[in-house]
């Protein structure tokens, strides 16, 4: 089991700021990559940025340029580093970790991201 806990997500006004964070506890051994999603009220759930065990970034086309994925490996955290933020980057944000092998998908609770026009 992997246990992941995101932070610093908020309110901010558009053109600003936020990082958030995912700590991950558990069979961290066993991830093999790790990214955010996020899904607004009425749309899908939409991946924004995979970072993977040799630290291959993939990021979606509406945050290249904007958006940071990296991670601690001393401290099993993963980071998305958020800049010139939009009011459509209004989301829940959660962070997720894949387990090799099985592929199996462990999600955290979210943490909500609201940038006001």
């Amino acid at each position: 089991q992997v246990q992941l806990v995101e932070s610093g997500g908020g309110l901010v006004q558009a053109g600003g700021s936020l990082r958030l964070s995912c700590a991950a506890s558990g069979s961290i051994s066993s991830i093999n990559a790790m990214g955010w999603y996020r899904q607004a009220p009425g749309k899908e759930r939409e991946l924004v940025a995979l970072i993977t065990r040799d630290s291959s970034t993939n990021y979606a086309d509406s945050v290249k340029g904007r958006f940071t994925i990296s991670r601690d490996n001393a401290k099993n955290t993963v980071y998305l580093q958020m800049n010139s933020l939009k009011p459509e980057d209004t989301a829940v944000y959660y962070c997720n970790a894949f387990q090799g092998g099985t592929g199996y998908r462990f999600r955290g609770q979210g943490t909500q991201v609201t940038v006001s026009s």
